[in-house]
């Protein structure tokens, strides 16, 4: 029997978003929204994690089950009657265990944690109350729920925004944050006792702490961060919550021991060991893994790369689905696309271009490049402004350098073509057969020099002119 449960509330469209996407599976510094809530109820210790799902359903399933497998079930609500029906729906899936303790909250609240959790589900195993919520006090309360308490102070309910009967309770600053914990027995029968009685026409799920009080029932309460509160409807609040949630990465890291300069954006999918230095504005995204001793430079952004320990990426280099060994230097302005493999000590420079190319332990490549479809060996220093011609406008094919080769400057490789090794490619070639090991390759058009024409080249042109 699982020792507590979670339900987790995913189903509405989100309307506000003006989006064909759910709004749960928006992204939020890499992940879907929903991610943070799930996490945070593993994270909590729950074993048992429903999430209601609705619009978009088949999306949603699929990704929790990629993302977190047989951990998470999913359950329809097939007509979103509300939150109150929601966790009705939840409820149904349960195996009955009626001592089970059971926390509800919602799938929008990307910056809820496993601790904000556990305060409640902590509060109430320690009390005698059969229903513990969650509450917090802000400046201003506008649209939330207000939680309502009697002269006693005890919590006797929460009223919804649209629903507040007068000024004293529009004035109440104490909000609901939309976390709840009780028995799984406690949570059906009050659940069961749900009636849409409010401006939406709607199940309620705030209004079992109204139907535990009318039973003559204590519902307790404890503070929670205010930061729990922030949910996601529009595409402001989104952003605005991606910018806390890079906030809190970034904190993350530097307690890590990482050196994170400001404006710097890293995906909570990233791993980032020791010693790292991101500089300002770098982008850090999906599935990168940072080694140790690593310089990120300004503006550099890496999407699903792998970089060894003490590699410089310097400043505005676009590295995507790649490897990059340790102490290699890439960059400036260098573009390594998907499946390039770049071996330790290797050196890409100022706008070079790799694309599903490997180069071995020390090449080079140091200035205006584009190596497409390449096998490079070690050693081999490939001259500025060469050219992988790999793509004859219907397929693409590999051009091979061996170790210790020389590509001289402008040269043109023309595949499928192999430089043997320690082959020397002349300045200004256009290489379109094998050059063998330790061989010399030379394709220049003869160079002539007429003397004295220049000025008569140049009044030509000038009379064509006129």
């Amino acid at each position: 029997m699982a020792s507590q449960t979670a339900i987790i509330l995913a189903a509405g469209q989100g309307k506000r978003m003006k989006s064909a996407l759910p709004k749960v599976l928006h992204p939020i510094a890499g992940r879907p929204l929903l991610h943070y809530p799930v996490r945070a109820a593993l994270d909590a210790g729950c074993d048992d994690v429903v999430v209601v799902i609705g619009h978009g359903r088949d999306l949603a399933h699929q990704y929790l089950q990629n993302a977190f497998d047989a951990r998470v079930r999913t359950v329809v609500q097939e007509t979103q009657r509300g939150t109150g029906d929601a966790a009705r729906v939840g409820v149904a899936a349960l195996e009955r265990a009626d001592d089970r303790p059971v926390v509800v909250f919602y799938g929008d609240v990307p910056l809820i944690e496993a601790a904000d959790l556990r305060l409640v589900l902590e509060h109430k195993k320690a009390s005698n109350a059969p229903l513990a919520i969650a509450t917090c006090m802000v400046a201003d309360p506008t649209g939330y729920g207000r939680v309502i308490r009697d002269e006693r102070r005890k919590v006797v309910a929460i009223r919804e925004q649209r629903d507040l009967e007068n000024e004293d309770q529009r004035a109440i600053r104490e909000i609901n944050p939309g976390i709840y914990v009780a028995e799984e027995s406690w949570l059906r029968t009050i659940l069961g006792e749900l009636e849409p009685k409010n401006a939406q026409g709607e199940l309620y799920l705030t209004d079992i702490v109204e139907h535990t009080t009318h039973r003559g029932a204590h519902v307790t309460a404890i503070d929670a961060r205010e930061s729990v509160l922030f949910g996601v409807n529009d595409r402001v609040q989104l952003f605005e919550a991606e910018k806390r949630m890079h906030r809190r990465i970034r904190a993350k890291h530097q307690r890590n021991g990482v050196t994170v300069r400001g404006g710097a954006l890293i995906d909570d999918s990233v791993e980032i060991e020791i010693d790292v230095h991101v500089d300002t504005n770098a982008v850090l995204r999906g599935a990168t893994r940072i080694a140790a001793g690593v310089h990120v430079g300004v503006g550099a952004v890496l999407v699903d790369v792998v970089v060894g320990a003490g590699t410089v990426i310097k400043p505005y280099s676009v590295l995507e689905k790649s490897r990059v060994g340790e102490r290699a230097h890439i960059g400036p302005f260098a573009h390594i696309r998907p499946d390039s493999t770049l071996g330790d000590e290797v050196h890409v420079g100022n706008f070079v271009e790799t694309k599903k190319t490997q180069m071995d332990k020390g090449a080079k490549a140091n200035h205006l490049a584009y190596l497409g479809d390449g096998v490079i060996g070690e050693r081999a220093n490939i001259g500025a402004g060469t050219i992988f011609c790999n793509y004859d406008g219907v397929q693409k094919h590999t051009t091979t350098i061996g170790k210790d080769a020389f590509i001289g400057s402008d040269s043109q490789l023309v595949a499928p073509v192999t430089v043997g090794e320690g082959a020397y490619v002349a300045t200004g070639t256009t290489v379109t057969t094998d050059v063998p090991k330790d061989a010399l390759a030379i394709g220049r058009a003869k160079q002539q020099n007429k003397d004295g024409y220049a000025p008569k080249l140049k009044a030509s042109m000038r009379a064509r002119a006129k």
